[in-house]
């Protein structure tokens, strides 16, 4: 089976420039050629290509998916640095998330203070985004 960059893009979401990139960046091989000079990608490219674009769905950087890809190469080798890999992103993510529920709180806290029935002299939404002093956390 051999497909276009088209083909390899509608059958895995990504992009023809991404695909591109990826390519010079060396995570998929250098597609074969046709006699026109199109490139041409097998299986295995698609195969490939799905797992960096799950990959980054679930938000892992281009270099941990290098090592990934670079694990796979290697069956019979323990899982312990895939492991690592994988806890060390979920541990980056819920720090995200502890971040983003401080501004929340943040945000609710200085939007309850604001009915929006004042000017914007006397605005609280205003003057907290003046005063990092009217924050109850640092963010």
């Amino acid at each position: 089976m051999m497909l276009s960059i088209g083909d390899l893009s509608k059958r895995t979401g990504v992009k023809v420039p991404t695909i591109r990139y990826y390519e010079d960046m060396g995570l998929i091989a250098a597609a074969e050629r046709s006699e026109g000079n199109q490139r041409r990608y097998q299986r295995k490219d698609l195969e490939r290509l799905a797992f960096i674009r799950h990959a980054r769905d679930l938000g892992l950087e281009i270099a941990a998916i290098r090592e990934l890809i670079s694990l796979g190469q290697h069956p019979e080798q323990p899982c312990a640095d895939a492991d690592r890999i994988a806890a060390d992103h979920l541990a980056a993510v819920r720090e995200k998330i502890a971040k983003l529920q401080r501004l929340e709180q943040e945000l609710e806290r200085i939007v309850s203070h604001c009915d929006g029935g004042h000017s914007i002299e006397e605005c609280y939404v205003i003057r907290s985004l003046s005063d990092h002093g009217l924050c109850e956390h640092d963010h």
